[in-house]
Protein backbone atom coordinates (compact mmCIF):
# COMPACT_ATOMS: atom_id res chain seq x y z
CA UNK A 1 0.00 0.00 0.00
CA UNK A 2 1.22 3.60 -0.58
CA UNK A 3 0.12 7.73 -0.92
CA UNK A 4 1.82 9.89 -2.82
CA UNK A 5 1.53 13.22 -3.95
CA UNK A 6 2.43 14.91 -6.91
CA UNK A 7 1.96 18.36 -8.18
CA UNK A 8 -1.21 17.95 -10.73
CA UNK A 9 -1.80 21.30 -11.92
CA UNK A 10 -2.82 25.13 -10.69
CA UNK A 11 -5.96 27.10 -9.67
CA UNK A 12 -6.54 29.97 -12.43
CA UNK A 13 -5.45 32.41 -9.34
CA UNK A 14 -2.18 30.13 -9.73
CA UNK A 15 -2.47 28.04 -6.52
CA UNK A 16 -1.22 24.88 -7.09
CA UNK A 17 -3.46 21.46 -7.24
CA UNK A 18 -1.93 18.49 -6.17
CA UNK A 19 -2.75 14.95 -6.81
CA UNK A 20 -2.98 12.05 -3.95
CA UNK A 21 -2.35 8.37 -5.66
CA UNK A 22 -3.08 5.45 -3.46
CA UNK A 23 -2.25 2.34 -4.75
CA UNK A 24 -3.15 -1.04 -2.98
CA UNK A 25 -1.13 -4.68 -3.15
CA UNK A 26 -3.01 -5.88 -6.16
CA UNK A 27 -1.77 -3.03 -8.21
CA UNK A 28 -5.01 -0.69 -8.63
CA UNK A 29 -5.22 3.11 -7.42
CA UNK A 30 -7.46 5.94 -7.63
CA UNK A 31 -6.21 9.46 -7.66
CA UNK A 32 -7.89 12.61 -6.20
CA UNK A 33 -6.86 16.37 -6.54
CA UNK A 34 -7.17 18.81 -4.21
CA UNK A 35 -9.96 21.14 -6.52
CA UNK A 36 -12.77 19.62 -5.61
CA UNK A 37 -11.60 17.01 -3.53
CA UNK A 38 -11.99 15.22 -6.97
CA UNK A 39 -12.01 11.79 -8.22
CA UNK A 40 -9.58 11.94 -11.04
CA UNK A 41 -8.79 8.58 -11.72
CA UNK A 42 -9.59 4.91 -11.19
CA UNK A 43 -7.43 2.04 -12.38
CA UNK A 44 -8.14 -1.47 -12.50
CA UNK A 45 -7.75 -4.24 -14.55
CA UNK A 46 -10.09 -5.98 -17.12
CA UNK A 47 -10.32 -9.85 -17.57
CA UNK A 48 -6.77 -9.85 -19.78
CA UNK A 49 -5.18 -8.40 -16.66
CA UNK A 50 -4.81 -4.63 -18.68
CA UNK A 51 -4.89 -2.10 -16.65
CA UNK A 52 -7.80 1.20 -17.55
CA UNK A 53 -8.63 4.35 -16.08
CA UNK A 54 -12.79 3.35 -15.35
CA UNK A 55 -13.11 7.58 -14.54
CA UNK A 56 -14.42 10.30 -16.89
CA UNK A 57 -11.94 13.66 -15.99
CA UNK A 58 -9.97 15.94 -17.50
CA UNK A 59 -5.81 16.76 -17.70
CA UNK A 60 -6.11 19.96 -17.20
CA UNK A 61 -7.66 22.44 -13.99
CA UNK A 62 -8.80 24.52 -16.83
CA UNK A 63 -10.30 22.01 -19.09
CA UNK A 64 -12.64 21.10 -16.43
CA UNK A 65 -14.02 24.66 -15.16
CA UNK A 66 -14.29 25.28 -19.08
CA UNK A 67 -16.55 21.96 -19.71
CA UNK A 68 -19.02 22.97 -16.59
CA UNK A 69 -19.13 19.60 -15.42
CA UNK A 70 -18.88 17.95 -11.91
CA UNK A 71 -16.94 15.10 -13.02
CA UNK A 72 -15.49 13.27 -10.30
CA UNK A 73 -16.06 16.24 -7.68
CA UNK A 74 -17.07 16.31 -4.29
CA UNK A 75 -20.73 17.95 -4.33
CA UNK A 76 -22.31 20.44 -1.63
CA UNK A 77 -23.94 21.89 0.74
CA UNK A 78 -26.81 20.41 -0.81
CA UNK A 79 -26.63 17.57 -3.81
CA UNK A 80 -28.39 17.45 -6.62
CA UNK A 81 -31.59 20.37 -7.28
CA UNK A 82 -33.91 22.20 -5.02
CA UNK A 83 -36.93 24.00 -6.28
CA UNK A 84 -36.72 27.75 -6.94
CA UNK A 85 -32.91 27.17 -4.80
CA UNK A 86 -35.45 27.57 -1.61
CA UNK A 87 -35.59 26.00 1.43
CA UNK A 88 -36.91 26.76 5.27
CA UNK A 89 -35.34 25.51 8.16
CA UNK A 90 -36.68 26.82 11.49
CA UNK A 91 -39.31 28.52 9.72
CA UNK A 92 -36.78 31.16 8.19
CA UNK A 93 -36.37 31.01 4.22
CA UNK A 94 -33.71 31.00 2.74
CA UNK A 95 -32.66 31.97 -0.77
CA UNK A 96 -29.59 30.46 -1.96
CA UNK A 97 -28.13 30.21 -6.08
CA UNK A 98 -30.08 29.24 -8.61
CA UNK A 99 -27.21 28.02 -10.84
CA UNK A 100 -29.70 26.39 -13.07
CA UNK A 101 -31.56 27.96 -16.00
CA UNK A 102 -32.12 30.25 -13.65
CA UNK A 103 -34.85 28.56 -11.43
CA UNK A 104 -32.99 25.70 -9.75
CA UNK A 105 -30.05 25.72 -7.17
CA UNK A 106 -28.03 22.46 -8.70
CA UNK A 107 -25.37 21.08 -6.44
CA UNK A 108 -25.11 23.52 -4.00
CA UNK A 109 -24.40 26.26 -5.93
CA UNK A 110 -20.57 25.65 -7.15
CA UNK A 111 -18.55 26.59 -4.13
CA UNK A 112 -17.54 22.98 -2.83
CA UNK A 113 -16.87 21.30 -6.10
CA UNK A 114 -14.93 24.30 -7.32
CA UNK A 115 -12.90 25.00 -4.22
CA UNK A 116 -9.49 24.25 -3.41
CA UNK A 117 -9.48 21.83 -0.55
CA UNK A 118 -6.57 21.26 2.14
CA UNK A 119 -5.34 17.58 2.08
CA UNK A 120 -3.09 15.30 4.69
CA UNK A 121 -2.06 11.39 4.19
CA UNK A 122 -3.71 9.97 7.28
CA UNK A 123 -1.59 6.63 6.30
CA UNK A 124 -0.20 4.27 3.36
CA UNK A 125 -3.87 3.58 2.50
CA UNK A 126 -6.19 6.99 2.98
CA UNK A 127 -6.08 10.70 2.78
CA UNK A 128 -8.34 13.42 4.16
CA UNK A 129 -9.28 16.20 2.46
CA UNK A 130 -11.02 19.59 4.10
CA UNK A 131 -12.68 22.54 3.32
CA UNK A 132 -14.16 25.16 5.53
CA UNK A 133 -17.62 26.95 4.10
CA UNK A 134 -18.21 30.34 5.68
CA UNK A 135 -22.30 30.80 6.88
CA UNK A 136 -24.10 32.46 3.86
CA UNK A 137 -21.75 31.40 1.07
CA UNK A 138 -24.38 30.64 -1.71
CA UNK A 139 -26.78 31.28 0.78
CA UNK A 140 -26.97 28.50 2.54
CA UNK A 141 -26.94 28.93 6.51
CA UNK A 142 -24.23 28.26 9.35
CA UNK A 143 -20.13 28.25 9.28
CA UNK A 144 -19.63 24.15 7.68
CA UNK A 145 -16.46 22.02 7.97
CA UNK A 146 -16.29 18.99 6.14
CA UNK A 147 -13.77 16.43 5.80
CA UNK A 148 -13.32 13.70 2.95
CA UNK A 149 -11.47 10.58 3.58
CA UNK A 150 -10.74 8.44 0.61
CA UNK A 151 -9.56 5.40 1.30
CA UNK A 152 -8.26 2.09 -1.01
CA UNK A 153 -7.93 -1.86 0.60
CA UNK A 154 -6.98 -4.53 -0.62
CA UNK A 155 -10.12 -6.01 -1.21
CA UNK A 156 -10.11 -3.34 -3.93
CA UNK A 157 -12.48 -1.30 -2.53
CA UNK A 158 -12.48 2.83 -2.75
CA UNK A 159 -14.03 4.47 0.17
CA UNK A 160 -15.27 7.67 0.73
CA UNK A 161 -16.33 8.84 3.59
CA UNK A 162 -17.92 12.17 4.36
CA UNK A 163 -18.54 14.26 7.84
CA UNK A 164 -20.02 17.98 7.83
CA UNK A 165 -20.65 19.82 10.84
CA UNK A 166 -22.44 23.75 11.38
CA UNK A 167 -22.71 25.96 13.48
CA UNK A 168 -26.26 26.66 12.52
CA UNK A 169 -28.72 24.63 11.71
CA UNK A 170 -28.74 23.82 8.15
CA UNK A 171 -29.32 21.84 5.58
CA UNK A 172 -26.80 18.85 4.57
CA UNK A 173 -26.50 16.28 1.45
CA UNK A 174 -22.84 15.44 0.38
CA UNK A 175 -21.99 13.32 -2.76
CA UNK A 176 -19.30 12.68 -5.33
CA UNK A 177 -20.16 12.95 -9.02
CA UNK A 178 -17.76 10.71 -10.62
CA UNK A 179 -18.60 9.32 -13.94
CA UNK A 180 -18.07 5.60 -14.53
CA UNK A 181 -17.12 4.16 -17.74
CA UNK A 182 -16.07 0.13 -16.69
CA UNK A 183 -14.46 -0.07 -20.22
CA UNK A 184 -12.62 3.04 -20.17
CA UNK A 185 -13.73 6.50 -22.37
CA UNK A 186 -11.73 4.89 -25.14
CA UNK A 187 -13.70 2.13 -25.85
CA UNK A 188 -17.56 3.81 -26.41
CA UNK A 189 -20.63 4.40 -24.28
CA UNK A 190 -21.92 2.80 -21.32
CA UNK A 191 -25.48 1.46 -22.98
CA UNK A 192 -23.73 -2.27 -22.77
CA UNK A 193 -22.87 -2.40 -19.00
CA UNK A 194 -25.46 -4.40 -17.86
CA UNK A 195 -26.78 -2.48 -14.41
CA UNK A 196 -28.83 -3.61 -11.48
CA UNK A 197 -29.92 -1.45 -8.60
CA UNK A 198 -31.44 -2.67 -5.07
CA UNK A 199 -34.09 -0.03 -5.53
CA UNK A 200 -37.97 -0.62 -5.88
CA UNK A 201 -39.10 2.84 -5.93
CA UNK A 202 -37.82 6.03 -7.95
CA UNK A 203 -39.19 9.69 -7.06
CA UNK A 204 -40.37 11.12 -10.86
CA UNK A 205 -39.90 14.83 -11.75
CA UNK A 206 -41.32 17.65 -13.73
CA UNK A 207 -39.07 19.77 -16.58
CA UNK A 208 -37.02 20.90 -14.60
CA UNK A 209 -35.87 18.03 -12.96
CA UNK A 210 -37.55 18.49 -9.68
CA UNK A 211 -39.40 15.69 -8.12
CA UNK A 212 -43.23 15.95 -7.90
CA UNK A 213 -43.72 14.55 -4.56
CA UNK A 214 -44.69 11.18 -6.03
CA UNK A 215 -42.54 8.22 -5.03
CA UNK A 216 -42.97 5.93 -7.88
CA UNK A 217 -43.02 2.13 -7.94
CA UNK A 218 -40.29 0.61 -10.94
CA UNK A 219 -42.47 -2.10 -11.32
CA UNK A 220 -43.25 -2.80 -15.09
CA UNK A 221 -41.44 0.34 -15.72
CA UNK A 222 -38.19 1.35 -17.48
CA UNK A 223 -36.95 1.75 -14.02
CA UNK A 224 -37.17 -1.61 -13.02
CA UNK A 225 -33.34 -2.53 -13.06
CA UNK A 226 -34.09 -5.10 -9.73
CA UNK A 227 -32.82 -8.03 -12.29
CA UNK A 228 -29.39 -6.47 -14.05
CA UNK A 229 -30.16 -5.40 -17.23
CA UNK A 230 -28.56 -3.06 -20.10
CA UNK A 231 -28.04 0.71 -19.28
CA UNK A 232 -29.32 0.89 -22.91
CA UNK A 233 -32.24 -1.44 -22.91
CA UNK A 234 -35.32 0.89 -22.28
CA UNK A 235 -32.75 4.11 -22.42
CA UNK A 236 -34.93 5.36 -25.34
CA UNK A 237 -38.67 3.89 -24.67
CA UNK A 238 -41.63 5.99 -24.81
CA UNK A 239 -41.72 7.25 -21.13
CA UNK A 240 -42.52 11.03 -20.64
CA UNK A 241 -39.40 10.61 -17.78
CA UNK A 242 -36.84 9.54 -20.23
CA UNK A 243 -37.57 11.87 -22.72
CA UNK A 244 -37.72 14.67 -20.81
CA UNK A 245 -34.29 13.94 -19.37
CA UNK A 246 -32.98 12.44 -22.71
CA UNK A 247 -32.08 9.40 -21.04
CA UNK A 248 -31.81 8.64 -17.09
CA UNK A 249 -31.12 11.48 -14.83
CA UNK A 250 -33.45 10.05 -11.72
CA UNK A 251 -33.42 9.28 -8.01
CA UNK A 252 -33.84 6.26 -7.23
CA UNK A 253 -35.23 4.86 -3.49
CA UNK A 254 -32.39 2.49 -2.11
CA UNK A 255 -34.40 -0.47 -0.42
CA UNK A 256 -32.86 -1.38 3.04
CA UNK A 257 -32.45 0.79 6.12
CA UNK A 258 -31.34 4.43 5.86
CA UNK A 259 -28.03 4.67 7.72
CA UNK A 260 -26.93 1.05 7.32
CA UNK A 261 -24.47 0.40 4.75
CA UNK A 262 -25.67 -1.92 2.22
CA UNK A 263 -25.76 -2.62 -1.88
CA UNK A 264 -26.70 0.00 -4.02
CA UNK A 265 -25.51 -1.14 -7.55
CA UNK A 266 -24.14 -3.77 -9.36
CA UNK A 267 -22.47 -3.04 -12.86
CA UNK A 268 -21.02 -5.51 -15.51
CA UNK A 269 -19.00 -4.21 -18.62
CA UNK A 270 -19.17 -8.33 -20.58
CA UNK A 271 -16.60 -6.84 -22.98
CA UNK A 272 -13.78 -5.81 -20.63
CA UNK A 273 -14.87 -8.04 -17.60
CA UNK A 274 -14.91 -5.34 -15.19
CA UNK A 275 -17.32 -5.14 -12.64
CA UNK A 276 -18.26 -2.44 -9.96
CA UNK A 277 -20.41 -2.47 -6.79
CA UNK A 278 -21.42 0.64 -5.05
CA UNK A 279 -22.07 0.55 -1.25
CA UNK A 280 -24.13 3.81 0.94
CA UNK A 281 -25.74 3.67 3.43
CA UNK A 282 -27.91 6.98 2.10
CA UNK A 283 -31.25 6.68 1.11
CA UNK A 284 -31.09 7.41 -2.48
CA UNK A 285 -28.70 7.56 -5.67
CA UNK A 286 -28.78 9.42 -8.53
CA UNK A 287 -28.47 7.40 -11.90
CA UNK A 288 -27.40 9.64 -14.23
CA UNK A 289 -26.15 8.71 -18.18
CA UNK A 290 -23.91 11.52 -19.36
CA UNK A 291 -27.58 12.51 -21.49
CA UNK A 292 -26.56 16.15 -22.29
CA UNK A 293 -22.75 15.36 -23.50
CA UNK A 294 -22.30 15.61 -27.13
CA UNK A 295 -18.39 15.40 -27.72
CA UNK A 296 -17.60 18.65 -28.03
CA UNK A 297 -16.05 18.60 -24.79
CA UNK A 298 -12.79 16.88 -24.42
CA UNK A 299 -11.47 14.45 -21.83
CA UNK A 300 -8.32 13.17 -20.38
CA UNK A 301 -5.94 11.69 -23.22
CA UNK A 302 -7.91 14.24 -25.90
CA UNK A 303 -10.98 12.18 -26.06
CA UNK A 304 -14.30 13.30 -26.82
CA UNK A 305 -16.68 12.71 -24.20
CA UNK A 306 -19.67 11.48 -26.47
CA UNK A 307 -23.45 11.07 -25.18
CA UNK A 308 -23.45 8.56 -22.67
CA UNK A 309 -19.93 8.55 -22.24
CA UNK A 310 -20.05 7.65 -18.82
CA UNK A 311 -22.60 6.60 -15.67
CA UNK A 312 -23.03 8.51 -12.62
CA UNK A 313 -24.38 6.83 -9.24
CA UNK A 314 -24.93 9.55 -6.90
CA UNK A 315 -25.53 8.04 -3.20
CA UNK A 316 -27.55 10.90 -1.70
CA UNK A 317 -30.43 12.11 0.27
CA UNK A 318 -33.52 12.23 -2.35
CA UNK A 319 -33.50 16.03 -4.39
CA UNK A 320 -35.21 18.84 -3.41
CA UNK A 321 -35.51 16.85 0.08
CA UNK A 322 -36.05 20.09 2.31
CA UNK A 323 -39.21 21.11 0.27
CA UNK A 324 -41.00 17.87 0.59
CA UNK A 325 -42.30 16.76 3.41
CA UNK A 326 -42.69 13.03 2.91
CA UNK A 327 -39.02 12.28 1.87
CA UNK A 328 -36.16 11.16 4.30
CA UNK A 329 -35.23 14.37 5.88
CA UNK A 330 -31.57 16.27 6.01
CA UNK A 331 -31.61 18.87 8.23
CA UNK A 332 -28.92 18.69 10.52
CA UNK A 333 -29.19 20.91 14.40
CA UNK A 334 -26.20 23.03 14.98
CA UNK A 335 -22.93 21.20 16.18
CA UNK A 336 -24.81 17.78 14.77
CA UNK A 337 -22.17 16.27 12.44
CA UNK A 338 -23.65 14.86 9.04
CA UNK A 339 -22.12 10.88 8.28
CA UNK A 340 -21.89 8.73 5.40
CA UNK A 341 -20.16 6.15 4.01
CA UNK A 342 -20.31 4.85 -0.46
CA UNK A 343 -17.76 2.29 -1.22
CA UNK A 344 -17.01 1.28 -5.02
CA UNK A 345 -15.53 -1.93 -5.14
CA UNK A 346 -14.09 -3.48 -8.21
Amino acid sequence: MSVTKTLFDTMPDGREVYLYTIENNNGISAGIITRGATLQSFNCPDKEGKMGDIIMGFDKVADHIASGTYTGNVIGQYANRLCGGKFTVNGTEYQVTQNEKGKTCLHGGGEYNSALWKAIIIDDCAVEFSYHSPDGCEGFPGNVDVTVVYSLNDHNELEINYEAVSDKDTILNFTNHAYFNLGTIANGNVLDHELMLNCDYFTPTDADSIPTGEIRSVEGTAFDFRTPKKIGKDIKADDEQLIMCRGYDHNFCVNGEIGKLRTVAKVTDEKSGRKLEVMSDLPGVQLYTGNFLDGTIIGKGGLPLIKNAGFCLETQYYPDTPNQANFPQCTFKAGETFKSTTIFKV
